[in-house]
């Protein structure tokens, strides 16, 4: 079978072509920094999961430039949230170059993420009420993650609940957007449209946790930023909230409310990596991946189907 991405190649490279159009801006600082950090590349898996979505719903080329924009407009979104992410946790790298922030600043990395967050709601003002609704959500959720996350930071109190309702804000969210609106702009019916956003939320959960993992176990050429980046910043990964409850010396270490650098960072890598912990955070991720591959095989077969079920697949396959 094609790679999930080649089944959607021509709709993609139309995206692309546009994406990088919008990034453009009358001040060149604005450009500049956009095309920076969206140019680097990532996987552009949201775009991917997108289109998969609406093809496999039925979705036809009539109407496959709206679900573009709609690809294009979570792109934008999820962009916007690096360079502000990147500010918040004083990032130095992504994608394996300096960060926007290193590079250009607390100023003027924070303008180019509200202008994609504007570039955004400016392509969705062609969908319909209900969609605009959807993508705007999404942003409120994202933006309450944000804070959710912060208010845990450096707290061996987070729960794996509090942990699920913070990743189901940040990451989930545009996931779950994602599938309903490309369902709906392939005319699904509502049961198809309310299970796309469930298979979102599975798909980001599911994507978020194996994300935690690698953060602990590298390397850092695979990740694009320095092992051990949430850990030093304070954030409950799954990892730290599954180690905590088992290490009170980890406990300890997490909770000093202080950047942990040099030995400290070093132990408490090493206690996230017991192999315990590491197989309970694969089977949390591999729990999701089967929520999403059940909803997949209700809908009508096609090769968009088994490209969304390998685009699934390869969430818990990203593992070292």
């Amino acid at each position: 079978m094609l790679g999930p991405a080649r089944l959607v190649e021509a709709d993609l490279a139309a995206a692309e072509i546009k994406l990088s159009r919008l990034l453009d801006s009358s001040e060149p600082i604005i450009a500049e920094i956009c095309h920076y950090l969206v140019d680097a590349g990532g996987k552009r898996l949201r775009p991917t999961f997108i289109l998969l979505v609406y093809r496999a719903c039925g979705g036809l080329d009539a109407k496959v430039d709206l679900a573009i924009d709609a690809a294009i407009a979570l792109e934008l979104i999820h962009s916007a949230t690096l360079l502000h992410d990147d500010i918040i946790d004083s990032g130095l790298l992504r994608r394996g170059k300096p960060s926007a922030f290193a590079r250009y600043g607390f100023g003027p990395s924070l303008i180019a993420g509200d202008y994609l967050f504007c570039r955004a709601f400016e392509l969705c003002s062609g969908f319909e009420a209900q969609m605009i609704r959807t993508a705007a959500q999404a942003c409120i959720q994202l933006t309450e993650g944000e804070v959710m996350e912060t208010r845990f930071r450096h707290s061996a109190a987070a729960t794996l609940k509090d942990y699920i309702a913070v990743i189901n804000r940040k990451t989930a969210s545009l996931f779950y957007a994602g599938g309903k609106v490309a369902s709906d702009l392939a005319g699904a019916p509502t049961r198809t449209i309310d299970a796309m956003a469930k298979l979102g939320s599975a798909m980001g959960l599911a994507f978020q946790m194996v994300d935690d993992l690698l953060d602990i176990l590298g390397p850092e050429e695979k990740i694009g930023k320095p092992v051990g980046s949430d850990l030093r910043a304070g954030i409950p990964s799954l990892p730290v909230v599954l180690g905590v409850e088992r290490s009170p010396e980890l406990r300890k270490l997490f909770q000093n409310g202080t950047k942990m650098e040099g030995p400290a960072l070093e132990r408490a890598l090493n206690l996230l990596r017991n192999p315990e912990i590491v197989a309970e955070a694969r089977s949390l991720a591999a729990e999701q991946v089967g929520v999403a591959r059940r909803i997949v095989a209700e809908l009508k077969p096609s090769p968009y189907r088994e490209g969304l079920a390998t685009v699934i697949d390869d969430q818990i396959s990203r593992e070292v």
